[in-house]
Formats: C-alpha cells, structure tokens, sequence
C-alpha cells in the first residue's frame, strides 16, 4: 500500500487514471479542444469518461478514454499515450490500428439499431502522443480519408483522426496547445491553461476518494496481472508436457509409461498419440 502511495503522490497528466480526471473538467476538455481545433464549443456532454473510471469497468476489453459530445453533436474521443507499443508476435506497431479499432467502437455505439448511416455524427479520434510516431517533427498528424487517384477528392465520412506529437519542433499549433505540450513533457507551467491543469491535480492529489479510487483500480489491475502470468505458466507447462509426450512417443513408449512420466492422464496421451497417426 505504501508503493501504492507513493505512486499516487508521483502521478503526472501522462497518467491515464489523471488524464482521465482531469478532462472531466468541462472548461479544461472545452478549452484543449478549441485551441487544437480553433473552433468555438458553447458546451460539452461526457459520454463515457465516469463510467470507465470506475473500478468495476476495469476489467473490459477496452476502454475509451474521454469521450464527449459538443453542442454541434461532434464526438470526440481523447486518449493519452505514453508508449509506442509493439505487437511481441509480429513486430508491428499498434497505433494506426489502434485508433482505427477505436473509430468503430464510437461508431457501433452512435448507431442505433435501424438508424440510417447518414445519421452518423462527425467524430475525431485525438491521441495524445508523448513520441512521434512518423519521426517527421509535426506538433500534429491529422488524417481523413482521400482518393489516390484524387487526392483533392475527399471521402466525407466526417471521422477524423488525429495523432498529436507532444515532441514536436514544426507546424501551426496555439500557444496554449504548445504550453500544454511543455507541460506533458516536462511539468512546465508557462499558461493559465496549464496552470489550471497543475491546480486540477494538485487537488485530485488532496480527495481521499480519489486516492481510493486509483488504489482500488491499480489493485485489481495487478491481481489482473497476476491471473494472466499464472495462466500463461500453466499454459506453458501444458505445451511442454505436449512436447515431451510426442518425443517420448517417437521413441516408441508405451502410453502409460508416458503418462508416469509426464503426469498426464493416459486419455491424454492416447488423444495426442492419434494427432500423431
């Protein structure tokens, strides 16, 4: 519990539980999307952010983690990205088609069953990105779909997506936007903006519920952990016993003497005898 203290008092906006919490905040969500957008919102919805704080909504496959709608019914859904993750298996870098898993998640839900497609509302995908995935040096990658053999013909499906480069040296960005990348970067605080930012945390720090909140969410994902590297050692004894029943099979081992061996019960060296017929 003491670590777990101890991490709390040392969380950062790059932080998912803090970033979650601190976009919660109407006028600071409003605000970073303004200024990133350069666009006017008189007011925004919160349609998924406090259900996925929650510690029973952990366990999900996945969750978003801020989405709001504005009053024009854009959604945006905003997440904070601290790594540049790798699929282990196939070396490949998950992003690109982490944000397009996202996009049809937004959609599945805004659809209703029986509603027409054109009902869709306009969407971006925003992830902030504490490293530049396109090593190009932009503040901001925006993307929407275009023709190849048209690149001036757009298709107007209105889903954006957004890659924001906190590392960044080049491109038309506010000032707040740019303070707010100094500040996830670095913790400096250079704006109102990121003034408000650091404040807003500073009192998360102080809520005793929000202290419980993130000790109840970072026990269960660590009893999470736990579970799934128990299941991939037991997984990992089965496969050998597997291996090792074959080999003793192509030595010409009687079954029950293999299954002395490998503590496997004979129905199951008999079934992995007939995979081998």
């Amino acid at each position: 519990m003491q670590n777990l203290a101890t991490k709390f008092e040392n969380l950062t906006i790059q932080s998912d539980f803090i970033f979650k919490k601190v976009m919660s905040r109407k006028r600071i969500c409003i605000h970073l999307l303004e200024e990133l957008l350069q666009i006017k919102i008189a007011d925004i919805n919160y349609l998924e952010a406090e259900k996925s704080l929650e510690p029973e909504f952990v366990s999900r496959g996945i969750r978003l983690d801020i989405i709001v709608a504005d009053d024009k019914n854009t959604h945006y859904n905003l997440e904070m990205q601290v790594k540049n993750t790798k699929n282990p298996d196939t070396k490949n870098y998950v992003l690109p088609k982490r944000t397009r898993y996202y996009q049809a998640l937004m959609d599945i839900d805004l659809l209703q069953k029986n509603q027409e497609y054109d009902l869709l509302p306009p969407t971006y995908i925003i992830f902030i990105c504490v490293f530049d995935f396109f090593a190009k040096g932009n503040y901001v990658y925006t993307f929407k779909k275009r023709c190849l053999e048209d690149l001036e013909l757009e298709l107007p499906d209105e889903a954006t997506t957004m890659i924001l480069n906190t590392k960044g040296t080049h491109g038309s960005i506010s000032k707040d936007i740019k303070s707010f990348y100094d500040y996830v970067n670095n913790h400096v605080i250079n704006s109102d903006f990121t003034r408000q930012i650091d404040d807003e945390i500073s009192y998360l720090k102080l809520d005793s519920k929000v202290r419980r909140e993130f000790m109840l969410l970072e026990a269960r994902l660590l009893d999470e952990r736990r579970e799934a590297k128990a299941e991939g050692l037991a997984e990992g004894k089965a496969k050998e016993k597997t291996a090792t029943a074959k080999r003793l099979l192509s030595m010409g081992l009687s079954v029950e003497d293999i299954a002395k061996a490998t503590s496997l019960s004979v129905e199951q060296v008999e079934a992995i005898k007939a995979e081998q017929a």
